[in-house]
């Protein structure tokens, strides 16, 4: 079964990109197993089809306006994903939509869809995330290594020498 864990967002918007920053921050702490693929979707649309037609298991990664407190983290599974991306107007969420469609059309979407999505408190123009969201990098990062665990597949923590290893590594000793 290939698993495939997909951020997407958009970097420049503040906590729009927390899906990038959690898989980008995901590669550097952990050493990904085979059968198991982390990318970078920013902003891509179709481009993603390739990805995501070859996944048994889609884990996506994101901001998402659910008119919860700043930094909540919400857990949506199976149909409630594509529905829940059809009502967006991001232009990556509709982008999402469209390739999870274009799955589904040729017969080729992932068995089962998870997402991982956090409320965002800004999305001004910044490449950093606010202090509200920034926090979450970790803890969506810790729900996805447990995601992964369940299904049989275990990240093994880099081991980092001299200098911290990234930016999160304070926030893992703050919240975890």
């Amino acid at each position: 079964m290939k698993i495939l864990v997909l951020g997407v967002g958009n970097i420049l918007l503040t906590d729009e990109g927390i899906g990038i920053h959690a898989v980008n921050a995901l590669l550097q702490d952990y050493s990904i197993p085979d059968g198991v693929e982390v990318v970078d979707g920013g902003t891509s649309g179709m481009e993603l089809l390739t990805f995501i037609a070859q996944a048994a298991h889609l884990i996506i990664l994101d901001a998402v306006k659910s008119g919860q407190e700043p930094g909540t983290i919400i857990r949506l599974d199976g149909d409630e994903v594509p529905a829940f991306f059809r009502t967006k107007i991001s232009p990556h969420q509709v982008g999402i939509s469209d390739v999870l469609a274009a799955a589904h059309l040729i017969n080729e979407q992932p068995d089962n869809i998870t997402l991982f999505g956090v409320e965002p408190a800004s999305m001004a123009l910044s490449m950093e995330l606010s202090e509200k969201v920034a926090p979450q990098v970790v803890r969506l990062i810790k729900l996805v290594v447990k995601e992964l665990d369940k299904l049989g597949y275990q990240l093994i923590p880099k081991v980092f020498s001299g200098t911290v290893g990234n930016k999160y590594h304070f926030l893992k000793k703050l919240y975890f």
